[in-house]
């Protein structure tokens, strides 16, 4: 999604800013920046708040990297222990244990990427990202939370979006949703830029993730939104 802001004609429009989720939130709320690509579970903590952009980063299905390893069934854990890194994925987890899975177990918040070792016998636990792809030879058992969602709803899972706190100007937002769409069409050639030797890049770019945010991711977005958080 990057591509066409660091690479297309808007580039020279834009000052773009790489943080962690978590802080783009809280520059979003001082006012530090006029748009940041946002958590969906971040979006109640907004005062108010526009969605900015036809695009986002979500899931048709199987997304991946955001799933619960375990090395038994999952009738034999008892125990999740959590990313530390991803609001929306451990609400997500905790929706899908409690309505769809409808299995008892004790959540425990990791505090640092060591949380992975104790993931053995009856302790299962959710990672994501490079770890979560990464961890998918060593584990036996793989519980994928977009496959869980689309199980429950029929619907696609939206994991984050463009959000803003004031309005912006048409003619550029025109020019913004060009530069994301920019980036769809050279997927083969980032994915080839971006090597990974655990997971086939291209396949995850074009399958486990889906960028345009649909009626459907519309619908889904909203019924996590209003179920899943507490």
């Amino acid at each position: 999604m990057l591509y066409g802001l660091e690479n297309g004609a808007i580039k020279d429009q834009i000052e773009l800013i790489l943080d962690y989720p978590s802080n783009l939130v809280k520059s979003l709320k001082n006012d530090q920046i006029d748009i940041g690509l946002i958590p969906v579970a971040a979006l109640l903590d907004l005062d108010e708040y526009h969605i900015v952009s036809d695009y986002c980063i979500g899931t048709e299905g199987e997304v991946a990297s955001v799933c619960v390893f375990s090395e038994v069934p999952m009738e034999e854990f008892d125990t999740v222990v959590l990313d530390y890194q991803s609001r929306t994925s451990v609400m997500l987890c905790k929706f899908l244990f409690e309505h769809h899975w409808k299995k008892p177990v004790k959540f425990i918040e990791a505090q640092d990427e060591s949380y992975i070792e104790l993931i053995k016998g009856n302790v299962a636990g959710l990672v994501i990202g490079d770890r979560a792809l990464k961890s998918r030879t060593k584990f036996s058992h793989i519980y994928d939370l977009g496959l869980g969602w689309k199980a429950m709803t029929g619907l696609p899972f939206v994991f984050a979006v463009w959000v803003s706190m004031k309005q912006i100007n048409q003619g550029f937002l025109h020019s913004f949703n060009q530069a994301n769409q920019e980036g769809l069409a050279h997927l083969q050639e980032i994915a080839t830029q971006a090597y990974f030797s655990e997971y086939d890049v291209a396949y995850y770019f074009s399958h486990n993730i889906s960028y345009l945010l649909s009626n459907e991711h519309k619908k889904a977005m909203d019924l996590f939104l209003n179920k899943a958080l507490p």
